[in-house]
């Protein structure tokens, strides 16, 4: 049965089917896997499946709806053949020529490319501000993009005050890297208001609220001096929560082996060498000056790694935005980003240990989100610095609030006896009060996700204002 199979294990089932049969549809995967007809969600998987080897180049689609089956890429006559979209990057992406050396080779068929393993080698020989991904002009150019402001802000200060823009946009983005079809207005209601779309698989609402939640964590955690293997594995078990077969594989390094479709790389098999490579990637990863070269150096090794059984590549991606964030700079949100490109610039770094390609996306894509957030910030004015210190007290005051039930004649009242009786510095009670009174005059049900209170517990507290 198809319930619980990973989209990689679908992936090799239509590839195995196509290497006995000349074509494939829906239903004969369904058929070959035991589905019945009935099994929607199922047959979306299947779906999801075929988009994801169209968009890695492995296979076509031929006729339109109902009859619509697919084929191995080449089989296709050119009078039949659909619009091309294939895996070039966007045109505005100025390539280097490694980049086209490179991309000329992950073009090939998977037949014409050669089969490698895991390259121990590939992290071993990187010495941390000896070695560099990034040129000096990139991260020179990436610094002066991506600062907010010249004054010296706590860390995470910046990501705390975009955080609500920031949880919708990367995780729209990040998800859409995987095949999500959940538009951005749709992620923004899910987020906010916790309304799932019609029509959609569950399994595509849960990716984007496991979304939001790791990036919640990053941002809660920005203090902390050191990316850590345990920082690591909560990433990973937020993003996966609800999403595994196994639930206990869940922010856990994984003991079995693993395949990626549409590439000839085999990942690490031995648990004891994925364990030590984790750890000596968290060793170099720390001794990074540079946060951008921080950043796009956790990309690569944890794609490359594969250290869990899924989520692997989400992982890198939100661990990208750690450096980021905890020097107050822009954050990485993948904005405009193809998902096929992004997966051939990862062949790159699977086939080839060649990361020419995914530091040209990198710059391209970085510079994108730094200047929707530029945009961002240039509305938003500066940060009011005690609403910043004291961030978590005035949301629990918030949410304590409307779970209470309080009502309006109550309201000022239970303001006042919650600071009175909080460890804040008496200097500072008054200004606080006027602050959460201030977040009571701007609350509504679109904003209501930033206190942890569902639209149903603030719909019945607002009856009683």
């Amino acid at each position: 049965m198809i319930k619980g199979q990973k989209k990689a294990e679908l992936e090799a089932l239509i590839l195995e089917l196509l290497g006995d049969i000349s074509e494939v549809s829906i239903s004969s995967v369904a058929f070959a896997a035991g589905v019945s007809k009935d099994a929607e969600t199922e047959r979306k998987a299947i779906g999801r499946a075929f988009v994801s080897l169209q968009n890695q180049g492995l296979i076509e689609s031929k006729g339109e709806g109902r009859s619509r089956v697919y084929v191995r890429t080449g089989q296709i006559s050119p009078k039949d053949r659909p619009p091309r979209t294939d895996n070039l990057p966007e045109p505005e992406i100025e390539l280097s020529l490694d980049s086209k050396l490179l991309l000329k080779y992950i073009s090939k068929p998977l037949t014409a490319r050669i089969p490698v393993g895991y390259d121990q080698e590939f992290l071993r020989a990187y010495e941390p501000n000896k070695t560099f991904y990034l040129t000096a002009d990139q991260r020179n150019h990436l610094k002066d993009i991506g600062k907010v402001e010249t004054a010296v802000r706590p860390a995470g200060t910046y990501a705390k005050n975009i955080l609500n823009r920031l949880l919708i946009d990367l995780s729209w983005n990040s998800s859409r890297l995987e095949g999500n079809t959940y538009s951005l207005l749709e992620t923004k209601r899910l987020i906010e208001l916790g309304e799932t779309a019609n029509g959609k698989d569950l399994a595509e609402a849960q990716m984007i609220l496991n979304h939001k939640a790791a990036i919640e964590y990053i941002v809660e955690s920005a203090e902390e001096n050191r990316i850590t293997s345990q920082e690591i594995c909560s990433i990973h078990a937020l993003l996966s929560e609800n999403l595994l077969g196994d639930a206990s594989a869940s922010g856990r390094l994984r003991t079995i082996i693993v395949g990626i479709a549409g590439t000839t790389y085999i990942p690490l098999e031995n648990p004891h060498l994925i364990r030590e490579c984790l750890d000596l990637f968290i060793e170099k990863v720390n001794e990074i000056n540079d946060p951008f070269e921080q950043s796009l150096f956790s990309i690569v090794h944890l794609s490359y790694l594969q250290a869990f059984e899924d989520v692997n590549k989400r992982t890198g991606r939100l661990v990208a935005n750690i450096p980021l964030i905890r020097k107050n700079l822009k954050p990485l949100s993948f904005t405009e980003v193809r998902q096929a490109t992004y997966v051939t610039a990862l062949l790159g770094v699977y086939e080839r240990n060649d990361i020419s390609m995914i530091r040209d996306l990198y710059v391209w894509a970085y510079t994108r989100s730094s200047q929707k957030y530029t945009a961002i910030q240039q509305s938003m004015g500066e940060p009011n610095v005690l609403k910043l210190k004291y961030r978590t007290a005035i949301n629990e005051i918030v949410r304590s609030i409307i779970l209470e039930q309080i009502p309006g004649a109550r309201l000022v009242q239970r303001i006042n006896g919650l600071i009175e009786t909080s460890e804040i510095p008496a200097t500072d009670k008054a200004a606080l009060v006027n602050l959460v009174e201030t977040e009571f005059l701007n609350l509504h049900e679109g904003n209501i996700a930033r206190f942890k209170v569902l639209p149903s517990e603030y719909r019945t507290w607002k009856v009683l204002q």
